[in-house]
Order: C-alpha cells, then structure tokens, then sequence
C-alpha cells in the first residue's frame, strides 16, 4: 500500500518501512503518526506516511561509499556537465586518474558518454567545461539512504521537510 518514514525521537529521519510494520510500532506503544494520508485503516486509524518513535536510537556512524550507484543517486541520474536525463550515463573523474585525481565523493560526477568523450583526460579548465552543480559528499546517511528510495518513487512529497540535507 505505502511506504512510511520513520524518524527517532529527535525527528532526524531513520528508515523506511511498509504501513504493516508502522501501524505494529502504533500500536505497541513505541511509535505515534506525525503525518497521514487521509486514508483510514479502522475508524479512528489513518494510515500512516511518517511516524516518530516514542524512544531515542542510537545509530553509529558509517560512512556512505562512493560506489556508482550513490554517485548517480547523489546526482539524480543527471548529467553533471549537460543536464541531460534518461540516456546512458557513466561516472567522469573531475580531476582525472592519470592527474592524481581521486575515488572520492567530492571528485566523481555523472556523465554522459558524451560529455565524458569530450571532456576526456582534462581537467575542467582546460576543456573548457563547468559542472552543474559541485560535487559533495552527502552529510547524512539517512537521509541520502531515504532520498534514493524517493528517486525510486516510493516517497512522498511531505517526506521533504524532514530530509533537511541529501
């Protein structure tokens, strides 16, 4: 039916999980609705889009890969140099390998073919070319982990203003 934000006791967002699991926190106890769809499960119970937990959970720190797949995420499958969308896509070193250039988050950028033939082995100023936006990396985890899930289409729109980074 619908996928359900989840946030701590401090509201910072958590997980996502399915209506099935957030209406059992509901009803143990360990959980209350923040915001709801309108539509009623039993008379006085709305389906849930966004719940908070009655207890604080610590979560450790884990640092996010910068892997492919988060890159094109982080970039929202956008061409970082042309803003072309929907087309085969491919990841560009900003400083390229054979310059010193890292595998990092602040270094990697989505690309088209392209964009990425014609930029090459050359930094940006010497082909001329200028990033959409800078690369960064994402400062929360969840909420980059919640942000891909909604670039999937299994979010809502109400979910936006507890991702206040990614």
């Amino acid at each position: 039916m619908s996928a359900v934000l989840v946030l701590n006791n401090s509201s910072e967002p958590l997980h996502v999980c399915d209506w099935r699991r957030a209406v059992a926190l509901i009803v143990k106890n360990r959980a209350e609705v923040v915001e709801h769809n309108g539509k009623m499960l039993a008379e006085d119970f709305p389906l849930p889009l966004v719940i908070r937990l009655s207890n604080q959970v610590f979560v450790p720190y884990s640092p996010i890969s910068p892997n492919r797949h988060n890159i094109f995420a982080r970039d929202r499958q956008t061409c970082q140099y042309c803003g072309g969308k929907g087309m085969e896509l491919t990841l560009d070193h900003v400083i390229p390998r054979s310059k010193g250039g890292p595998d990092s988050w602040e270094n990697l950028v989505t690309a088209c073919h392209k964009c990425n033939g014609r930029k090459g082995d050359q930094s940006l100023s010497e082909s001329g070319m200028t990033l959409l936006a800078k690369p960064v990396r994402p400062r929360n985890r969840m909420a980059f982990f919640i942000m891909k899930h909604r670039s999937k289409g299994g979010a809502y729109e109400c979910w936006s203003r507890y991702l206040q980074t990614a």
